[in-house]
């Protein structure tokens, strides 16, 4: 069992405040300072200080954390192995391009086994490695941005991020300038979705972002994105697996580097997750 002090201090990591933690944990505010004056000593370093009245980790705390993840990850791993016997429930998280049109196959092989239970949640990636860092999820599959040197990670694969614009829309098959494309409307994903930040990225190497569009809408449904787009109502960004799914759609790109981003197996650093990787993509 997790030691209670360890909880204390993860529920520290989370909220940054005292009084919460002891509200959430339903202890007092002495005895969370106790939890933590315990862990100090026990590795003779400071975990917390104060700058300007706020409450920051220290280096210490940064990797004791990134430990006791680990350690409550593996503890909760061994008490469902304990209570569910020869089933294998998988907790995963894909973001959207990757849950609705990547591992579809995977799912269904996964799946075949009887004794295979899963948990998908998809969703985007900023709210997936939150997920990861509560240990809801034993790993996530994205293809938006993360810290490397928070999460481990394994590459997927690799694939190019492309413009879609409807059938006999001038954009079609060629490569524009970013002047013609901020005179469209742009349609794209909501804030903390991977492919928003990746068309924001590029955005930012012309000096320019998507409030320069003539205008923009904002859509966290891949597929309106796809019926708007062949509709006429905007062109969009989306990666190349999504454009060929649907043959009324056309593709385009900027003039300059192609976009190329990878599709990453995302996981808590110091946890032995492998053998669950390996179940689900044999």
């Amino acid at each position: 069992m997790l030691d209670h002090r360890i909880e204390t201090f993860l529920t520290l990591c989370e909220v940054m405040n005292y009084r919460e933690t002891a509200d959430i944990l339903h202890i007092t505010q002495p005895a969370v300072t106790q939890h933590i004056q315990f862990l100090e000593k026990k590795y003779d370093c400071k975990l917390f200080s104060y700058e300007n009245r706020r409450l920051i980790k220290t280096d210490a705390a940064k990797i004791l954390e990134e430990y006791a993840r680990a350690m409550r990850y593996h503890e909760e791993s061994v008490q469902q192995r304990l209570r569910d016997g020869g089933v294998r429930d998988l907790r995963i998280g894909a973001t959207k391009t990757i849950g609705d049109y990547v591992i579809t196959e995977q799912i269904h092989q996964y799946l075949s086994n009887k004794d295979h239970a899963l948990t998908l949640i998809v969703d985007n990636t900023e709210h997936l490695l939150k997920l990861l860092e509560e240990n809801q999820l034993d790993f996530a599959i994205v293809e938006g941005y993360f810290d490397k040197k928070h999460f481990d990670s394994q590459c997927m694969r690799r694939e190019p991020f492309v413009g879609i614009c409807r059938k006999g829309h001038p954009f079609a098959g060629r490569q524009i300038t970013i002047e013609e494309l901020l005179a469209e409307t742009i349609i794209h994903r909501e804030e903390g979705s991977g492919t928003r930040a990746i068309l924001e990225q590029k955005l930012q190497g012309y000096n320019e972002s998507l409030n320069r569009f003539k205008n923009h809408i904002c859509i966290s449904s891949f597929k309106l994105i796809l019926d708007l787009v062949k509709e006429g109502f905007g062109v969009s960004f989306v990666y190349n697996v999504l454009a060929d799914s649907d043959p009324d759609i056309e593709k385009f790109s900027i003039q300059g580097e192609p976009i190329v981003r990878e599709f990453n197996i995302v996981y808590l650093k110091h946890t032995d997750i492998q053998e669950k990787i390996d179940l689900f993509f044999s």
